[in-house]
């Protein structure tokens, strides 16, 4: 019986937007509510910081991903304007140094231009993007896809220890807070593992580790400034 495998490389570009953004949203809400309460404002004051974080948590995501990968794929499109004039001015040029490039995989010569020739007729940019440049239909930067999810799963992952700090009240609230925290995180490691086909234990501690620190280290400082205060 034929083994049929799954690829999950077309699911890079969105699932780093998303884990990523669900991450930041999770630690940044959390963090801030710990040190907000940890700092002893009333509920109010915790829910409307918390609420601002979550807002402008969102936004600084969507732009800086929206900017960032834009300059992924401002690049991109110079690399590979530079790439369709040369092979307009220097077919046999090109064509060369793609067989190069598979004779360097370990493909014999005679092979790898022959290779070069059908891959170069069937669609020259497209072969020297992949094989010259690493740029394929799955790997290219998608800034309006980036900027979308990067805010909706902040958004999201904002959203969860808001709303247990508007259920839980007094000290009780950092506690619940810091630990459905750390659930969500490691959930969120998982889900994101399973996704990618990653080691699931190993991505969960990541991110339970790292939302732990983010979370202690703030409540610290808001217990050292409510103190002074």
């Amino acid at each position: 019986m034929r083994r049929i495998e799954v690829q999950r490389t077309h699911r890079i570009g969105w699932l780093r937007a998303a884990v990523l953004g669900a991450d930041d949203g999770i630690v940044s809400t959390a963090s801030l509510v710990v040190g907000v309460a940890a700092a002893g404002a009333d509920r109010a004051a915790i829910l409307i910081a918390g609420m601002a974080g979550l807002v402008g948590g969102a936004m600084s995501m969507a732009a800086g991903e929206f900017v960032s990968v834009s300059s992924q794929a401002d690049t991109e499109r110079a690399a590979l304007a530079v790439e369709r004039e040369e092979l307009r001015t220097e077919p046999k040029e090109e064509l060369a140094e793609l067989a190069v490039l598979f004779q360097a995989r370990g493909v014999d010569a005679k092979i790898a231009h022959e290779v070069a020739k059908q891959l170069t007729a069937k669609d020259a940019l497209g072969a020297h993007a992949r094989e010259e440049l690493g740029i394929s239909e799955m790997t290219s930067a998608r800034p309006v896809q980036a900027a979308v999810i990067s805010a909706a799963a902040f958004t999201i992952g904002a959203a969860l220890p808001l709303f247990v700090a508007a259920v839980f009240a007094g000290s009780l609230r950092v506690w619940m807070v810091g630990i459905c925290a750390l659930v969500f995180l490691a959930a969120l490691g998982i889900v994101g593992a399973r996704l990618g086909g990653a080691p699931v234990a190993k991505a969960a501690i990541r991110v339970t580790f790292w939302g732990a620190l983010a979370m202690v280290v703030t409540a610290a400082i808001g217990k050292a400034f409510g103190a002074v205060v």
